[in-house]
């Protein structure tokens, strides 16, 4: 302002004022006394010889090459303790982002905002999800490829590529999976699923047979029995003394007992077994301080057991959103992943444990987005308490999904409109954000819809012309004629099943890349797009305990990099 005046700005002085000539040498002697940041060594150069494709892609070639992209990204600079990979079976990028919004609105917030529990992990990727003969891959050979750092063909479980049902061929193919390797490192194991534990996921890790199908003796073609391959239930029990999976929990009794044997859940329902196993016996027998465990309340009850073995449901688990609640139902997947943890970090050695969302995928096939979402959602509160249990500083973390679904998010959904919902909101500045947007057919519509499944809304050989309700088992289906006036339809209700532009009985994978979300050590080598093997080597070279027992069998080059096809005989299979 005209006429005012400032105040001379204020000088400080300590009461002995130091002359800046006695300062330096001080100055110098922080200096010195902070050591310079080290930069990492530099990451070790693994060649792999070019090739033409598909032909050259031997299961060495794939081996070497995600050991190369593993490398080059800085996995060998890992130092960790244990391994907790999390499977979110069909856990597409969409599927991803239409659960964290319904996660996040489900807390009263708009959901947008929100973010599941590995999204707050500081590394992520894409992964490269085809099979070695198909573009949209299924979830064994996906699997595959994560558990043994080899691409295989559709169906594969732990197998090298080849033909489908061919047992002979598939002999001497035989891959080696992290979950072997560290059982024969001496690390504790385990599998926790709610699928079955010989589904595709969870089998891959310790199996292999040519045909993912083949999970109990009674659904092998007798050719594949007398040419030696055995079911994938019975390989469950291959690995030598103590050296087997600590924690086995997850849904599928029916493979494990004989036809003689009733289920104790379900007394009209016995064993698939023909060949008179009762492989949950034979596991107590193999693990004398263990327990076995088919409801909630016997679980609870196995505390102090060495092992435990928990067949929870005759088939898959029960959806989460049908899970029974009472003392003699089934735990959720939280539950048994604090759990399985809770067990296996008594082992000084360390531990690998594979943690499998196994039932988005059954939902997102069933037309079912609600169902999807909710599984997606008990995931995260999964990862939350498995990041809680461990520590970033010795525990690697890795989520991921063996492939994508056809869910498509669409329309222009005003923020915080239920994700479930129909879509209210502009199109063009003339639209009112409180109707319903319509289509060209002055119909509403919702905001997440399937490109194919049971969800198409002609009439079908079990429900009516119109929207369809879960579950939906169709056999055939009749041309729709326009599409259903949506108004009136609650499409928020759990069992409400998202229209299907092309009607299958069953909605199908999507081609589309997967996320990988990362911490702990060696999870800065997720980054970039890479090939679904590379996580398999990601692994195994953050883990030194496994990487030298690669070395120890001969299979890493001059710089400790586990380069060569390992044979997973000399392991410590013991069939």
């Amino acid at each position: 302002m005209p006429g005012s005046s400032h105040p001379k700005p204020r000088r400080f002085r300590s009461p002995a004022a130091v002359p800046a000539a006695a300062l330096l040498p001080l100055l110098l002697l922080a200096c010195s006394a902070t050591p310079p940041r080290a930069d990492p060594p530099p990451a070790p150069v693994v060649e792999v010889p070019a090739i033409r494709h598909p032909d050259g892609e031997t299961p060495q070639w794939w081996y070497r090459s995600g050991a190369a992209r593993a490398a080059a990204n800085g996995a060998m600079q890992g130092r960790a303790k244990n391994v907790i990979v999390f499977l979110g079976d069909g856990m597409s990028l969409t599927t991803v982002a239409a659960a964290r919004i319904f996660d996040g609105q489900r807390a009263g917030t708009p959901g947008e905002e929100h973010l599941l529990s590995w999204e707050r992990f500081p590394h992520t990727a894409f992964s490269k999800t085809y099979n070695t003969d198909s573009q949209t891959p299924d979830s064994a050979g996906t699997m595959t490829a994560i558990a043994t750092g080899v691409k295989s063909h559709m169906g594969a479980i732990g197998v090298s590529a080849g033909a489908r049902w061919d047992c002979a061929g598939s002999r001497g193919r035989e891959l080696l999976s992290w979950l072997r390797l560290a059982a024969s490192s001496g690390m504790s194991t385990g599998i926790v699923t709610t699928a079955r534990l010989t589904h595709a996921t969870p089998a891959a890790t310790y199996a292999h047979v040519p045909d993912r199908n083949w999970e109990s003796d009674a659904v092998m073609p007798a050719t594949a029995r007398e040419q030696g391959c055995r079911d994938i239930a019975s390989q469950l029990l291959d690995f030598a003394p103590g050296t087997g999976p600590k924690v086995l929990l997850g849904g599928g009794r029916a493979h494990f007992l004989p036809t003689s044997e009733r289920d104790p859940e379900h007394p009209d329902k016995v064993g698939l077994r023909l060949d008179g196993r009762h492989l949950v016996r034979e596991w107590l027998q193999r693990h004398p301080g263990g327990a076995y465990a088919w409801n909630a309340t016997q679980l609870e009850a196995a505390t102090d057991a060495d092992a435990i073995l928990g067949l929870f449901e005759f088939d898959h688990m029960r959806y989460e959103h049908d899970r029974p609640r009472d003392p003699g139902g089934e735990p959720d997947l939280e539950t048994m992943t604090r759990e399985a943890i809770r067990r296996l970090s008594r082992d000084p050695a360390g531990f690998v444990l594979l943690v499998e969302g196994g039932r988005i995928d059954h939902a997102n096939h069933e037309g079912n987005a609600y169902r999807a979402l909710d599984e997606t959602s008990a995931m995260s509160r999964a990862v939350r308490a498995a990041a809680e249990l461990t520590s970033p500083e010795d525990t690697l973390i890795v989520v991921t999904a063996d492939h994508s679904h056809t869910l498509g998010f669409v329309g222009y959904p005003r923020r915080g409109n239920p994700i479930l919902g129909k879509v209210r909101g502009r199109v063009s500045e003339d639209d009112d954000p409180d109707r319903y947007a319509l289509d060209k057919l002055g119909l509403p519509y919702t905001t997440l819809v399937y490109a194919n499944g049971p969800g198409y809304t002609g009439a079908s050989s079990r429900q009516p012309a119109g929207p369809k309700r879960h579950f939906h088992a169709a056999d055939s289906f009749e041309p729709a004629v326009g599409r259903p006036d949506l108004t009136a339809v609650d499409t928020t209700d759990p069992d409400y099943m998202q229209e299907a532009l092309v009607p299958l009985s069953s909605e199908s994978h999507g081609g589309d890349d997967v996320g990988i979300w990362a911490r702990g050590p060696g999870s800065q080598a997720f980054r970039g797009t890479l090939e679904q093997h590379v996580i398999y080597h990601v692994i195994v070279q953050a883990t030194p305990r496994l990487r030298e027992r690669l070395c120890a069998a001969g299979t890493c080059n001059a710089d400790g990099v586990p380069v060569e096809l390992p044979a997973p005989a000399d392991f410590g299979a013991a069939p």
